[in-house]
């Protein structure tokens, strides 16, 4: 059973982990270090399948949830992931209905979606054919992008469709949608961003957002709004915080 899917149902908070470098080790030291999920990213990341699958499968022997952010709504790129296995799927840039319509059914097998069956690594190269066939439709967890002041006109449409298990917001690209690139605080994208999240609760939708500075603080902050679904930082700022850290207290050692 999908655990953080699980979670998110019964309103618990799921903190996962991004990850844009494309070497094992970084999923390995992320999964070990016990996040919920870790979503590979497919869309602004240099990431493609045969790496990802090395991503994959450094994970395995821990609790963490492999999941990927595509790089687009492609039937044929989100077949392939769940192939790969993908136990979930953030879709960006989904503004419509039907375009929520297309995510769900190109992740989920007949008779709720289109994706093809066959022998692939989610399925242990066919050992558990049978299984995973039988399990994946309730297990396989979708998550929509909100990140186009058109998906927030049409939140409703979007969060009614069945199969959808939250919907995640892009504040930087949805702030240039309306015309207000980079200001994420703006009042205006708050109001927005506010729109999602109300709609989430009032459909059952695990609302989610991307905290990219290292600030437990603000984390602290989006879950008492109500954000269950949370992303904590990348690991390329990880691994520049770090440094930076250490850099910083260095000044003090200097001669």
């Amino acid at each position: 059973m999908n655990a953080v899917k699980e979670k998110l149902k019964t309103g618990q908070v799921s903190l996962g982990g991004w990850i844009q470098i494309g070497h094992p080790a970084i999923a390995e030291i992320m999964a070990q270090a016990g996040f919920d999920w870790i979503a590979l990213d497919n869309e602004h990341g240099i990431i493609d399948f045969e790496t990802g699958m090395n991503l994959f499968n450094a994970m395995r022997g821990t609790n963490t949830l492999p999941m990927v952010r595509v790089q687009e709504n492609s039937e044929i790129i989100i077949r392939r992931w769940c192939d790969a296995g993908a136990s979930g799927i953030i879709v960006p840039m989904v503004n419509t209905r039907e375009q929520a319509i297309a995510a769900v059914a190109a992740a989920k097998y007949p008779p709720m979606g289109r994706r093809g069956f066959g022998y692939c690594r989610a399925n242990n190269y066919g050992r558990f054919f049978d299984n995973h066939t039988q399990d994946h439709n309730d297990d396989v967890l979708v998550i929509v992008q909100i990140e186009h002041i058109d998906a927030i006109r049409n939140i409703d449409d979007i969060l009614t469709v069945e199969g959808v298990d939250g919907a995640f917001i892009g504040p930087y690209d949805l702030s240039g949608s309306m015309g207000l690139t980079g200001q994420i605080y703006h009042p205006e994208v708050i109001a927005a961003s506010d729109i999602m999240l109300k709609a989430c609760k009032k459909y059952g939708k695990a609302p989610g957002i991307h905290v990219v500075p290292i600030e437990p603080e603000r984390i602290k902050n989006f879950i008492s709004e109500g954000f269950t679904f949370i992303a904590a930082s990348i690991d390329s700022v990880f691994i520049r915080f770090g440094s930076e850290v250490i850099l910083n207290a260095g000044d003090n050692f200097r001669i």
